[in-house]
């Protein structure tokens, strides 16, 4: 195992290393059945310590935090806190110490208000007579501002990690731990919190920082725990690691270098959506207004956005879940020269379409059916696989083999259950079930959401190749890397509506940021005329 001293600046470089740490865990482990999720893991982390936990999906982060929160108590080792021996028995305890934790999902009620929200998960001591001037106070301080009368559901999804950070806030953590903090959060709203966190971190507050995107990790973090299969693999100082570096220890492999796509030369368009219209269907979703779009053989569009602006609503749209009538003339999507727009998906993808939806468990494929049984679901109209109305069970067998092993899916046993696979095999297998089928067009939304670092190349690859063999896709992402990385061109949807359509290589991810916070209007952005887009 890769063992470095811990050390921050050079200024409390000695102070650092001379006092004791704030948090130790020492042999924490935890089993659930036959599964060892922790095994023999010690742990430290100082005051004012920016440190990084990383590690695959499944390699134990979300275990081992849950034992320093007290929602789950470790079967052998034991916690030190300030160098006395602790046992956390529940969250109200933790918080008594001084632990505070801001989860990747957020805990709040939409119909509540800030105030209402904070209020609670304050202890029953705490006063509340000024709470609403408290909040003001506190967040204004800290530069993430909060108004304690604004419902939740009116907040941007960065104005309600606010609210979270802010309620750990008001009860002096020692220790903030967070989780995936930045997944749903524009680059600048990344910026501000980073700001929060380093002056947290500068008043002595210790940060336990869990996240996939690495490049955030070297600028944040000085230490790093590194898991893998339940087990500590390696302690490092992350300035002394590349990111390719920090990779290779996560996933014990080699990382492949995945080259920039070049744009495809003249070619036709396979997809427009012209006038795309829908109203919204309750309070909290979303209306779509006026969405234009297109999207050329070999070509990948990537629109960027953050959640809750409209991306399920256009997912809907674009498969068919949704449709609009006749009457509505403005609505217009159109596969090649075909109107597809009053089609059901199942017409839809008989036309050449194929679709992955952002949840993998019960919407792209059902946990309790066998790979086989979820290969049918989408390709019983494949040729020998249903015929005079019986299923062929050996071709759908054949075809969930081939998937498998053409997209190194990692499974138990022949034909498992969906539900015995890890989200980054299940992940795998669900594109590899659409892109096997060389459909004319992909649409997929968040394509790499929650997989690890391994599994989200491989499927990056596998779109691209697809490209490559002359197909569209079109990729609903909320991770900016992922889109930079593989599309051809961008668009953002913010509040129902699209930008307009950009090079890849002609706009940073800056100024996309302030597309997808709608700092940006319509007037502001460079049009596909303004950028050259080539045809």
């Amino acid at each position: 195992m890769t063992q470095i001293v811990p050390k921050t600046t050079a200024k409390s470089a000695t102070a650092k290393l001379e006092q004791a740490p704030l948090l130790a865990g020492f042999g924490m482990t935890k089993s659930f059945g036959d599964l060892v999720a922790n095994k023999d893991i010690d742990f430290t982390i100082y005051a004012g310590e920016l440190h990084a936990l990383l590690g695959e999906n499944g390699a134990g982060k979300s275990t081992f935090i849950k034992m320093i929160y007290g929602l789950l108590e470790p079967d052998q080792g034991h916690l030190e806190w300030q160098g006395e021996s602790v046992t956390i028995s529940n969250p109200q305890q933790a918080r008594a110490m001084g632990i505070g934790m801001v989860f990747q999902h957020f805990s709040l009620f939409d119909a509540l208000t800030v105030a209402e929200n904070i209020a609670l998960a304050l202890p029953p001591d705490f006063p509340r007579q000024n709470l609403s001037q408290l909040i003001a106070t506190k967040s204004a301080e800290y530069g993430i501002p909060l108004n304690p009368d604004n419902l939740v559901a009116d907040l941007s999804v960065g104005q309600q990690q606010r609210v979270e950070i802010v309620r750990c806030l008001l009860q002096n953590p020692a220790l903030l731990i967070m989780d995936e903090p930045t997944s749903v959060l524009t680059p600048q709203e990344t910026d501000q919190l980073f700001e929060v966190l380093k002056r947290l971190a500068e008043q002595g507050c210790a940060v336990l920082f869990i996240s996939h995107k690495l490049d955030e990790i070297k600028q944040l973090t000085s230490r790093a725990t590194i898991l893998r299969g339940g087990v500590k693999v390696a302690e490092v100082k992350t300035g002394d690691q590349s990111k390719r570096q920090l990779a290779e220890l996560m996933i014990g492999a080699k990382v492949k270098d995945m080259q920039t796509q070049s744009a495809p030369k003249t070619s036709k368009t396979l997809l427009t959506v012209t006038g795309l219209s829908r109203p919204a269907d309750g309070p909290f979703n979303v209306a779509l207004r006026d969405i234009n779009l297109s999207v050329r053989a070999g070509e990948i569009l990537g629109i960027a956005g953050i959640a809750g602006n409209g991306q399920s609503e256009l997912m809907d749209a674009l498969t068919g879940e949704w449709r609009p009538s006749y009457a509505n003339a403005g609505n217009m999507i159109q596969l090649g020269a075909d109107d597809i727009t009053t089609l059901s998906p199942a017409g839809r993808r008989r036309a050449g379409l194929a679709f992955v939806p952002e949840e993998r468990n019960g919407h792209a494929a059902v946990p309790s059916m066998t790979l086989s049984e979820n290969t049918l679901l989408t390709g019983y109209d494949l040729d020998n696989v249903v015929r005079g109305g019986m299923i062929n069970y050996d071709q759908t067998l054949a075809m969930a083999r081939q998937i498998s092993k053409t997209y190194d899916v990692r499974q138990p046993s022949d034909d498992p259950l969906a539900s015995s696979l890890s989200g980054g095999n299940l992940q795998k297998f669900v594109v590899g079930r659409e892109i096997i089928k060389s459909p004319d067009v992909l649409i997929v939304s968040q394509p790499t959401w929650g997989v690890d670092i391994g599994a989200a190349q491989f499927i990056r690859t596998a779109m691209a190749e697809l490209a490559k063999q002359g197909s569209a896709v079109i990729m609903i992402s909320q991770d900016l890397e992922e889109i930079f990385q593989i599309a051809h061109q961008i668009t953002v949807l913010n509040a129902g509506q699209l930008s307009g359509t950009f090079k890849t290589r002609d706009i940073t991810a800056e100024r996309i940021g302030l597309l997808m916070g709608g700092s940006l209007q319509a007037d502001d952005d460079i049009s596909e005329s303004k950028a050259g887009v080539s045809s």
